[in-house]
């Protein structure tokens, strides 16, 4: 075996240590099953970033990728973009998910569940799926009725639940990935 031989099999075993150490922290490989499809591979908040930081990512993971692998530019080029696309991936629903937390006035998380600073936590199971309201409903800012009103559902409203209390009487009502106040689970049904 020649040194270049040798350099080259060093080169792409790197290259592929990369690729698998980007893949198993891009979102891909924690998304659940429950998590909405969309986009590169999924994101629980709305937006495009993730999708065009993917395509940003991967363009240049494949130029930086090809250029380092001087003799064997094919596969550089398409670990590079792999890498590139899992790593704009990220980073892409990471902005997502910062912009809805601020549309939100805050956030902040409790036992896993994102919650507006406005809302209170409560003890609860988290859930994920679209909810319709059966009447309209209002929207509080603690698991009880003597919550302050932060808003309503209007009946027929299709929603997105993150969690339901202990006692299940209440559902935590989400936007972008973000919980905005509770609904009273007696009127509700999944939708």
């Amino acid at each position: 075996m020649t040194i270049t031989t040798t350099t080259k099999k060093i080169a792409l075993g790197l290259a592929m240590t990369a690729t698998a150490l980007t893949m198993a922290t891009a979102p891909a490989a924690q998304a659940r099953v429950e998590q909405r499809l969309g986009g590169v591979v999924g994101c629980d908040a709305a937006g495009g970033k993730q999708e065009v930081g993917a395509v940003i990512g991967g363009v240049l993971g494949g130029v930086i990728g090809n250029k380092l692998a001087k003799h064997n530019r094919g596969t550089g080029t398409a670990v590079g973009a792999v890498a590139g696309a899992g790593a704009g991936s990220y980073v892409g629903c990471s902005m997502q998910k910062k912009r809805a937390a601020e549309n939100a006035g805050g956030a902040y998380t409790s036992n896993g569940i994102r919650l507006a600073n406005s809302v209170e936590a409560a003890p609860m199971t988290e859930i994920k799926g679209k909810y319709v309201a059966r009447s309209t409903l209002n929207l509080r800012a603690s698991a009880s009725t003597r919550g302050e009103r932060l808003g309503s559902v209007q009946a027929g409203e299709t929603f997105q639940a993150l969690g339901r209390t202990g006692d299940g009487k209440w559902i935590l009502v989400g936007q972008d990935g973000v919980g905005i106040g509770y609904v009273s689970s007696a009127y509700v049904y999944r939708a």
